[in-house]
């Protein structure tokens, strides 16, 4: 059994933004991580921020699979710290390498640094490599860099270095709340879900709009669109979402209309479609062109096929309690 220390989250997007943009976004990357830690009651002594990095510092593994469904979380993994000399690394190497590999199984060293340092990747590879060579040679081991039974991470900074034997993805994109507010068409449709949560995979905040078409037959259930706002309030713990209820009743007043009003009111930026191009028809293209105000449609280039099977993994993640 390995004692990890730490869980190690990987940001992308955010590394290519200024000096002045990328500490704001980490801030808030920061707190939604703290937001989804406390609803899930997960125990940590302190998170540590070093460039490109974050690190939650607790001995609970399953931290990891949390964070990877917090926006802007590319990947996490569970790691084990030790000084970055070349020794303690090869050390805790071959120590993870003797609780993980079997016998005759073959293994590959992963190793990067990051920061000026004397020795180089190479270096560290070797070295970890031969440790737990040697320490295993009675189980007969072999290495494989292309088709390994089992990998040994290790990552080097100035201050600490890190093993570890597994990569769990995340969500990727930006952290919710650093690009503004739109608006989002709900419907008992699963389209419009998937679009507002694409939207917010971008770091937009959602307000929803449901619009009731009562009492026409086969109009949108209210049920099924709440429960649809449920699903996506619970990958947004610490952003409340209000939701605007707009009876349509037997009007034909565009709903776009309606949409961009709110959007005004509520200083959004936008509104949200689950429009795509297999959906279109001419008179969705006649209400849009008819306002002014901008219409975004995340879905417009997939088909329902990619659009079910993304469905099914927003409703089924993050695993949360109910809110």
């Amino acid at each position: 059994m390995l004692n990890y220390d730490a869980i190690l989250i990987r940001h992308g997007e955010i590394g290519l933004k200024s000096e002045r943009v990328r500490s704001r976004y980490e801030r808030i990357l920061v707190k939604n991580i703290k937001a989804v830690l406390h609803l899930h009651k997960k125990g940590y002594s302190g998170i540590r921020q070093d460039r490109g990095r974050i690190f939650i510092h607790s001995n609970d593994p399953g931290i990891a699979d949390v964070v990877a469904n917090v926006f802007g979380v590319v990947s996490t993994s569970p790691v084990i710290s030790t000084e970055p000399g070349l020794s303690a690394i090869a050390q805790l190497a071959a120590d993870v390498g003797e609780a993980i590999i079997g016998k005759d199984e073959s293994f590959a060293i992963r190793a990067r640094k990051a920061g000026v340092q004397a020795i180089s990747s190479r270096d560290i590879g070797v070295s970890c490599g031969d440790a737990v060579y040697e320490r295993l040679k009675g189980r007969n081991p072999s290495v494989d860099l292309t088709s390994p039974d089992k990998e040994i991470f290790v990552e080097v900074r100035p201050d600490k270095a890190y093993v570890y034997t597994k990569i769990i993805k995340g969500v990727g994109g930006l952290p919710l709340g650093t690009q503004g507010r739109v608006v989002a068409l709900i419907s008992d449709d699963i389209n419009s879900h998937v679009a507002a949560w694409l939207m917010m995979r971008r770091g937009c905040e959602i307000i929803p709009v449901y619009f009731d078409n009562a009492p026409f037959p086969g109009a949108a259930e209210r049920g099924k669109a709440v429960e649809f706002i449920k699903i996506l309030q619970r990958w947004a713990p610490n952003y409340p979402m209000k939701i605007h209820e707009v009876p349509r009743g037997e009007g034909v007043e565009n709903i776009y209309r309606i949409a961009a009003e709110i959007a005004k009111k509520e200083r959004a930026q936008g509104i949200v479609t689950g429009s795509s191009l297999e959906q279109a028809d001419a008179q969705i293209s006649a209400d849009v062109l008819a306002v002014d105000f901008p219409i975004y449609h995340p879905l417009i280039g997939m088909n329902k096929s990619e659009i079910t099977a993304l469905a099914m993994k927003i409703n089924t993640n993050p695993k949360t309690p109910t809110l």
